[in-house]
């Protein structure tokens, strides 16, 4: 009886092992087509690896990938001027993550929203709102003034 007992403890185990880690680990279909974290969290960087391709490199809306999208990409270091001289950081960061549309098209197929694939970490799911954070701020540095 003892080792009836001992092998469906172990049975349990396994099983409770792998619920834990695929709840640790979920992976959607969407995973799959979701560009790769970069290493850094620093808004320099994030901007580089997640905007420039459309934006450019100066974040005037001029990068290689601009002339084949329907909605020209905007301006970024304008968004203060905008909004009448004022950058509003909160609001940037909810348009980053998603949670806030703007009806240019930041959102749609052609603009994708960045806040599920920065939260996209296997430990620490706030680094996505850092990151968020970081790049908002990024973007309130390069104002033009």
């Amino acid at each position: 009886m003892g080792g009836k007992l001992y092998g469906n403890l172990i049975v349990c185990g396994v099983l409770l092992a792998e619920s834990f880690a695929a709840a640790q680990n979920p992976r959607k279909e969407t995973d799959k087509e979701a560009p790769p974290l970069i290493d850094s969290i620093q808004g320099p960087a994030l901007s580089k690896a997640y905007c420039a391709s459309c934006h450019g490199a100066d974040a005037k809306g001029d990068g290689p990938m601009a002339k084949s999208l329907k909605v020209k990409p905007s301006d970024l270091t304008r968004i203060a001027a905008r909004n009448g001289g004022t950058f509003p950081l909160m609001r940037i960061e909810r348009i980053i993550s998603g949670e806030e549309q703007l009806p240019n098209g930041h959102g749609n197929s052609e603009m994708p929203v960045w806040g599920p694939i920065f939260s996209r970490v296997d430990v620490d799911q706030d680094l996505g709102r850092v990151r968020i954070d970081n790049l908002a701020r990024y973007l309130r540095e390069i104002q033009v003034k």
